[in-house]
């Protein structure tokens, strides 16, 4: 479609009620300079509700080709967060012009306040749209004051009670305020123990709080427990999309393209990023072949030793792969506690040693009948036993020292692990064979 049809189509849609977000397929194919020219000729209103739905790689990719009104205008639609995230994407020099471009006045938020944390904290999410009320007012008044400043809040089902400086000391829900009699004091119906999180805490732990406590906005406040905004259930479950994103993609031995969507990102950078983990799979594969070489005597005495490398390979591989995305995912939600690992991974040897027994027996059973030959079936089922044991420990244990040592265990646990694993794997069936290959014969 041309800019002209796409233009009158996004019109009709959205008169039609149709859902901002829905109309953003429409962009896609379009050329940098259509998508501004699309912009600019949309009505302001139509404008801002098109670009509020955009990702913030591709605001930021559009916002400094806009006019200077039509700037102020998506700028001003923006909640808080959001425009302090599209400033964070785009360059200090874009950054620093559009700021100065937009007066205080019409600006969505204090820039300096929320860019001044980083952007996956607590305080880099946050909202400061928010609304706070004093402990001394009663219910009517504040009802009052909630239908004056409720347009301009990011949320109104918490109200957040505050002292004369600032800190928070409460929180009202929209329903104890409706449901209070005339002349009640906000200080007798708000509770005390309000569940907030520092500004600095990092946005994967503020998911989990919010995951756990089953809330539709946590509070943000400083080191002195001022209130200093909100993080609401929708920046939450972008949290974690995005962190539940970066996990998959690294324990495929993948990453993320900065500032834009992988499947959409070049040949070139998406070859960047995935082939040093390639590389290290080669690396791995050629060790592998080495250990391969040095029992060749054995495996030239013994040709039908081979038959068996790739399902040991494959079982171990499975073992591996499994052990460390259950142990990653457990350390990413907070199931697996620092304190916990170790017993952990006990329990995951014993549940290794329990899996290769059984494994074992029914792989040395399959070779015996297959055969004919008790010592070859003896050779493979002791083999496979070691092998999904210590695939099981491997699992565990690489990503696990990882995380001790601050590295993030996600990146371990794809080529790192099959690496180990299958070395381990080959040198384990090969010491066995050879020990056993005056029998083989």
């Amino acid at each position: 479609m041309t800019v002209e049809q796409i233009y009158n189509r996004i019109r009709q849609e959205l008169q039609a009620g149709t859902h901002p977000g829905d109309l953003l397929d429409l962009f896609e194919d379009l050329e940098l300079e259509e998508k501004v020219d699309l912009i600019h000729r949309l009505p302001a209103e139509e404008a801002s509700l098109i670009f509020n739905e955009m990702e913030d790689f591709e605001q930021a990719e559009i916002l400094p080709f806009l006019e200077q009104e039509r700037t102020k205008s998506v700028l001003r639609s923006l909640p808080s967060d959001d425009a302090a995230d599209l400033m964070g994407e785009l360059s200090p020099e874009d950054a620093r012009q559009i700021i100065d471009l937009v007066s205080e006045e019409e600006a969505p938020v204090d820039f300096g306040d929320l860019m001044k944390y980083p952007e996956d904290t607590a305080g880099g999410i946050m909202t400061t749209e928010f609304i706070s009320l004093p402990a001394d007012i009663p219910v009517e008044e504040a009802i009052n004051r909630l239908r004056e400043i409720a347009p301009e809040a990011e949320t109104i089902y918490y109200v957040y009670v505050v002292d004369e400086n600032g800190r928070l000391i409460g929180v009202v829900s929209l329903r104890d305020l409706i449901a209070s009699s005339d002349g009640t004091l906000i200080e007798s119906i708000m509770r005390t123990n309000v569940i907030n999180v520092n500004a600095e805490l990092d946005q994967e732990e503020v998911a989990r709080i919010v995951s756990k406590y089953d809330l539709l906005a946590v509070p943000v406040v400083d080191d002195q427990e001022r209130l200093l905004g909100i993080i609401t259930v929708d920046d939450v479950m972008d949290v974690m999309e995005q962190e539940a994103t970066e996990d998959i993609y690294r324990l495929a031995g993948a990453s993320e393209v900065e500032g834009v969507e992988l499947t959409k990102a070049s040949v070139n950078k998406v070859v960047r990023l995935r082939l040093p983990w390639l590389v290290i799979s080669l690396a791995g594969g050629i060790l592998s072949g080495s250990v391969i070489g040095v029992f060749e005597n054995t495996l030239e005495a013994i040709v039908m030793l081979a038959v068996f490398i790739p399902v040991l390979m494959d079982m171990g591989g499975n073992v591996g792969t499994q052990s460390s995305t259950i142990f990653v995912r457990g350390l990413a939600t907070g199931e697996i506690e620092s304190n916990e690992m170790w017993p952990y991974l006990f329990r995951e040897i014993k549940i290794g040693l329990v899996m290769g027994v059984l494994c074992g027996v029914l792989i040395s059973v399959t070779a015996y009948f297959w055969q004919g030959n008790i010592y070859l079936g003896l050779v493979v089922g002791i083999s496979m036993m070691a092998t999904i044991s210590v695939a099981a420990l491997i699992g565990t244990l690489v990503p696990m020292i990882c995380n001790l040592i601050n590295i993030d265990p996600a990146i371990t646990a794809g080529p790192f692990v099959t690496t180990i694993k299958d070395v381990t794997g080959l040198l384990i069936y090969f010491v066995i064979a050879t020990a056993f290959l005056e029998y083989l014969r």
